[in-house]
């Protein structure tokens, strides 16, 4: 089953109260003022990326079109307004019968972005586009977040799988779609069985230190699970002494015993001798996966050592230090009356502190080298230059409110490692740096 292609809601009845307050008033200010049906385009970028980053990662984009989708205001959700007089009576008939019907343009879920890149644009009434801005960014901010640090992760990974495993480090919902950013930004399994669910993402797990404290001996542990789940699979020996786990470990599964996980201890140091001692006695083929408190620095540090697997919690679902990527949903034109003819306005915010944007509807296009290698993320307004007419990278994912199409992830996993694989060789570099490519406006 491909739950990709289902647009499989999320756990509430309407999407519509995941909003801020101001959005109803500021729609029930412009409605009052024939202002609300001006044809408007809004466009999510980011200013800079968090500190030291080199590129971001776009995840969360299906889940966008899915909260889309079912943003409506139903009869609980309108009841709730109405009890606590947030906006007037006409306001509440507008709501009554609201659906999206404008179109929406974006980066390809997957891809890579800058300051400045135009990773999504709404474009419809200022009525249907407003009200939609901090669901979209709630989504984005949090999923390009774990994206990135996924992708960073990997990349030190070198290949080696990833497995998501950090559903206990925060609120319940948001442990599903960080594991599915984390399958976008390169992990392959999750331990969240209800990622499993929704999004196909492949689950894995066997046992914690509990189990092994549950029995008289580590040899009882062993034993049952070995006699539960087969001889493949993977051990817990970090409970007491680790030699003497891997030594019972192998007596009971023989080399055939699939894996030993170590969750603590110098790992780099431990996981040479425990490939030295599984070698020793026969289990050659016996994989070795390391836990506890990893980030892609530690993963980095662990590149020569003879570890076959990573598991990663805490880092991750936090953005391994950056929990949001700082996008924002900005205003960039207009139409001066409610006449669909109108053309539009470039509009934008001039204030001090680095908060400008830039006005005008705009595209996006990726400039590659002649070794096709990007060397830069150009931006405008007017007519995109011949040169980059095939490198666009804004696509239509919504036409007149109806969703166009949903990817399955494994399509998106692909795209993203495309995608980075374009940037230069510092991209993947942990260091601290500037974004890899230079925005260029034109």
């Amino acid at each position: 089953m491909n739950t990709a292609d289902l647009g499989l809601p999320v756990d509430v009845p309407s999407t519509a109260l995941f909003t801020d307050h101001y959005e109803l008033t500021m729609l029930q200010a412009a409605l009052k003022a024939g202002t609300a049906e001006r044809r408007s385009v809004f466009e999510v970028f980011t200013r800079r990326l968090p500190e030291g980053r080199r590129y971001g990662v776009v995840a969360g984009t299906g889940r966008v079109l899915d909260a889309v989708e079912n943003f409506r205001f139903d009869p609980g959700v309108l009841g709730f307004l109405r009890e606590r007089s947030i906006v007037n009576a006409e306001t509440l008939d507008w709501l009554a019968g609201y659906r999206f019907g404008g179109d929406v343009w974006g980066y390809q879920e997957g891809e890579v972005y800058f300051p400045g890149s135009p990773i999504m644009r709404v474009e419809g009434t200022f009525a249907e586009c407003v009200l939609l801005e901090t669901v979209i960014l709630s989504i984005l901010n949090h999923d390009s977040a774990i994206a990135a640090a996924a992708s960073r992760m990997s990349s030190a990974a070198g290949g080696r799988p990833l497995i998501e495993m950090g559903a206990r480090r925060t609120h319940e919902l948001a442990a599903v779609a960080a594991s599915r950013a984390a399958y976008v930004g390169g992990f392959t399994s999750t331990s969240d069985l209800a990622a499993g669910f929704r999004y196909g993402i492949p689950t894995v797990g066997t046992s914690a230190h509990a189990f092994t404290l549950l029995h008289d001996r580590e040899r009882d542990a062993f034993q049952a699970q070995v006699d539960s789940l087969g001889r493949n699979t993977t051990l817990l020996v970090d409970t007491y002494d680790v030699a003497e786990a891997v030594r019972t470990a192998v007596e009971i599964a023989g080399p055939e015993l699939g894996a030993v996980r170590i969750d603590s201890g110098d790992l780099l140091l431990v996981a040479h001798r425990v490939r030295q001692q599984l070698d020793e006695l026969g289990a050659t083929d016996t994989r070795i996966i390391v836990t506890s408190d990893l980030d892609e620095y530690a993963i980095a540090s662990l590149a020569a050592a003879p570890v076959d697997a990573y598991g990663v919690g805490t880092q991750l679902v936090t953005g391994s230090g950056h929990p949001t990527c700082s996008m924002v949903y900005k205003l960039v034109a207009r139409a001066e009356s409610a006449d669909p003819t109108d053309p539009l306005v470039p509009v934008a915010k001039k204030s001090s502190g680095g908060k400008t944007s830039v006005g005008g509807r705009k595209w996006a296009a990726r400039r590659l080298d002649e070794h096709g290698v990007a060397e830069a993320e150009v931006i405008g307004t007017g007519p995109v230059p011949d040169g980059l007419q095939d490198r666009q990278l804004l696509v239509p994912l919504v036409r007149d409110g109806r969703v166009l199409s949903r990817e399955p992830l494994d399509v998106v996993r692909e795209r993203h490692v495309s995608a980075r694989g374009s940037l230069p060789l510092s991209a993947t570099q942990l260091s601290r740096g500037e974004a890899v490519i230079p925005t260029e406006y034109v």
